[in-house]
């Protein structure tokens, strides 16, 4: 069983950036990939990245290369998204995953979700 609370949303202006965190809890849980989706409203839930938590390796989906980054503190069982250069089109809820498996971008191979954090970027 694994527990991930995310914290750090919030409102900001176009260009803008954010920082989220993911406090992670559980047995055995630093055998998984942690990542992030997010859900634009009418739209369904989509990949923005991931990390591996015991080697660091890292993914991300093209439309955030270049804008966020993805890392962890091992020692705070945290996992974080900064987020810079936000685009209105960026507004929605993010959430962060644990995934045992090896398909780190595939919402149905999520074992465990987070409550989800708003993000909101104006024009």
């Amino acid at each position: 069983q694994v527990q991930l609370v995310e914290s750090g949303g919030g409102s900001v202006q176009a260009g803008g950036s954010l920082r989220l965190s993911c406090a992670a809890s559980g047995r055995t849980f630093s055998a998984y990939i942690m990542g992030w989706f997010r859900q634009v409203p009418g739209k369904e839930r989509e990949f923005v990245a991931a990390i591996e938590w015991s080697g660091g390796s890292t993914y991300s989906a093209d439309f955030v290369k270049g804008r966020f980054t993805i890392s962890r503190e091992n020692a705070k069982n945290t996992v974080y998204l900064q987020m810079n250069s936000l685009k209105p089109e960026d507004t929605g809820v993010y959430y962060c995953a644990a995934t045992r498996g090896s398909r780190w971008y595939d919402r149905d191979d999520v074992d465990y979700w987070g409550q989800g954090t708003q993000v909101t970027v104006s024009s």
